[in-house]
């Protein structure tokens, strides 16, 4: 596997300027289980080996997390509503309910057998690597060789490659991507006396915020980022990634050997450990659990209770009509910092960038028929107003030159930071790997020390995956 490092998105940024100088993470509600449905041994719905709906229809069934809001679930009941196909297609949604930790294993669970398999799965780029490597997706490159908007550029090149291998394979339609920076409320922040354009250049800059915050307002949380295993790997992507990336090192070397130990690493989690030290953090009952995200983002955030949370784009499209939190004042009343570098160095912030793809399980039996609608929820309309609603950055280029999808709030800054966006490794191992940053981060944030913290990563990454794949800088 080639080792992670920055992407250059100058033509991406580029092409998004434009676009908008001219003019992503959410779930749906469980359905009750169909007639055809059976339990799994996890306890997870899912299908049978009988393929064929009612009156000879052919069965695709489509699983997604239920996060508590009805976007996809919408977009996909919407696609269907205006497929052409649909007097001979039925379509079965059947989201899975779990936090987004125990997404990815009942996920994996449900691809290993015939039985439970969907047609179509959300999957979480990051996961890719590891579901491709057990044999649980299909390669669609054959598929995709008669659609024309996957090779004509209407997709952004840099989230084709992620989903593409050195063989040429591809393994998902990505649908959505993402930045990260810290979501601040003005209204706190004008409490505090502190300046409402807000744009720390180091994360002392973000402590001392913090520390005025808590002195001015304390009965505001000052700061809130995901901590814990239970919200997976938003713990390890938009906290500490976000953080190490920002002292200027990476996961992997440049000999593709984990990095389990150094001073980047113990820098990373000082910080954090600063954080629940000087009170700055929340509650642990609060953030140590698999709602976290949406205790901060629907309820601390929007409620005054919070003034800045180190979350993603996608967070505001809870606060739309049609989100899971509506805030109508949300564009006067939050904004929006880059998350700076640890000392200020270049390039000066950092975001990391990811999102989730629609891919055809190997164990499907309706491939052509998953794939015909995968691309009929990609076509320009019907993609046009779940994008909007999920607010996410799109994946299409097209859709970059909608007036209404420009001019939503925060567009244009959060899809600039894609410009020097960072991703994760696309290395099998990192599926392993994620779950031990994810118990490194919250043992500091139970008071554990952050040297032990690392010494214990160390041992269970060297573990996982052999000495010879590890270094110690």
């Amino acid at each position: 596997m080639k080792r992670m490092k920055k992407l250059t998105l100058a033509a991406l940024a580029s092409a998004i300027a434009l676009s908008l100088a001219a003019c992503q993470g959410s779930g749906t509600n469980t359905e009750t289980a169909a007639p055809d449905k059976t339990e799994t041994a996890s306890g997870e719905t899912g299908k049978t080996a009988d393929t064929q709906g009612a009156g000879g229809k052919t069965k695709i069934s489509i699983t997604f997390r239920d996060g508590g809001s009805d976007t996809l679930k919408n977009w996909f009941e919407n696609a269907y509503e205006t497929y052409d196909k649909k007097d001979s297609i039925e379509l079965d949604i059947a989201p899975i309910t779990a936090s987004e930790g125990d997404y990815f294993a009942k996920v994996a669970l449900a691809l290993q057998s015939a039985d439970t398999a969907p047609d179509i799965v959300c999957e979480d780029t990051f996961q890719l690597p590891s579901d491709v490597a057990a044999g649980y997706l299909t390669d669609l490159s054959s598929y995709l060789k008669d659609y024309k908007e996957w090779s004509d550029g209407t997709f952004y090149g840099p989230l084709v490659d992620g989903v593409t291998y050195a063989d040429g394979s591809v393994y998902g339609v990505p649908y959505c991507t993402d930045t990260r920076g810290l979501w601040y409320n003005k209204e706190v922040f004008q409490a505090a006396g502190l300046d409402t354009q807000w744009q720390p250049k180091t994360w002392q800059e973000v402590l001392d915020t913090c520390k005025i915050i808590k002195e001015k307002c304390p009965d505001v949380v000052p700061f809130w980022c995901n901590s814990g295993v239970a919200t997976g790997e938003a713990t390890s992507m938009q906290t500490y990634e976000m953080l190490l990336y920002g002292t200027g090192e990476q996961l992997l070397d440049e000999n593709d050997k984990w990095i389990v130990s150094s001073e980047n690493i113990l820098k990373s989690l000082n910080f954090i450990s600063t954080i629940y030290k000087e009170r700055y953090g929340p509650s642990l009952s609060k953030v140590l659990n698999g709602e976290a995200g949406n205790i901060a983002s629907r309820e601390y955030l929007p409620g005054g209770k919070l003034a800045i949370s180190l979350d993603g784009y996608w967070m505001t499209g809870n606060y739309k009509d049609t989100g899971a939190a509506p805030w109508p004042e949300y564009e006067e009343k939050l904004g929006i910092a880059a998350m700076p570098t640890s000392e200020g160095q270049e390039p000066g912030s950092v975001t990391m960038s990811g999102g989730w793809a629609l891919s055809i399980p190997q164990l499907s039996d309706q491939k052509d028929a998953a794939m015909d609608f995968i691309k009929h929820c990609m076509s320009y309309d019907v993609y046009l107003d779940t994008i909007i609603a999920q607010g996410n950055i799109a994946t299409r280029t097209d859709i970059a030159k909608d007036s209404t999808y420009a001019s939503q709030p925060f567009m244009e800054k959060c899809t600039g930071f894609l410009s020097g966006a960072f991703y994760r490794p696309r290395n099998s191992q990192y599926s392993t790997v994620t779950t031990h940053i994810q118990t490194m981060v919250e043992s500091v944030v139970s008071g554990n020390s952050p040297e032990d913290a690392m010494a214990q990563y160390k041992s269970d990454v060297t573990n996982s995956v052999g000495a010879e794949n590890t270094v110690e800088k």
